[in-house]
């Protein structure tokens, strides 16, 4: 059971990253107090275990039934997050919050880009699904790579709540130079996406 559980959190902690995905949440939520980034966070998080938690279940079936592959899914995640990456580096993000009242001055990034494709992306809902699949009958084994899952996500929930740390080490011009790097990585992450989408697409025709 240990096993399981170690195999399936290394798997899953590679996939996710919570580490490179803090400063990437702060470039996201620039800006914003403490308490609304708990929302956020804990949104951001909610929503990626329910996901993760659908693919580990029946998300080879889910998939093959709308007749959509992995490789399909994870060319669509990039191309989202490269729209995103744009607006991050042309600070569009920036003047659309400028334009907006106080009240809505604060965009809700939880469900997308964090929670999908960020957190619960389509490597990491692949390996949701690869992980349940080695455990066939085995309710036990099936049971650690759930329990890895959410210990990793909790540990993305508690590097979120550092964003606060960070921007005040920082200040307002860290901020705008970590949005612009982090946009210019982001979008390099998109392409990534794309090609490995391509390039499982490629493998899968041949080996058809």
């Amino acid at each position: 059971m240990s096993a399981d559980f170690i195999a399936a959190f290394a798997t899953l902690f590679v996939m996710i990253d919570p580490i490179g995905l803090t400063p990437m949440f702060a470039a996201l939520t620039p800006g914003m107090p403490y308490r609304q980034r708990l929302i956020i966070s804990l949104r951001a998080v909610g929503v990626a275990a329910l996901i993760l938690a659908v693919f580990g279940l029946v998300g080879d079936a889910l998939l093959s039934a709308v007749g959509i592959s992995l490789p399909a899914f994870r060319i669509a995640g990039g191309l989202m997050l490269f729209l995103l990456a744009v607006d991050m580096l042309f600070e569009k993000r920036t003047e659309r919050r400028e334009k907006r009242t106080e009240e809505e001055d604060f965009a809700d990034p939880s469900v997308f880009p964090l929670a999908t494709p960020l957190i619960a992306g389509p490597g990491a809902m692949a390996a949701m699904i690869l992980l349940v699949s080695e455990h066939p009958g085995d309710t036990g084994g099936q049971v650690m790579v759930f329990l890895a899952m959410v210990a990793v996500l909790v540990i993305v929930f508690v590097a979120f709540l550092t964003t606060t740390i960070i921007e005040r080490v920082l200040g307002p011009t860290g901020i705008t130079v970590l949005t612009r790097l982090f946009g210019t990585l982001l979008g390099a992450l998109a392409v990534q996406f794309v090609l490995d989408g391509l390039l499982e697409f490629w493998k899968m025709t041949q080996g058809g």
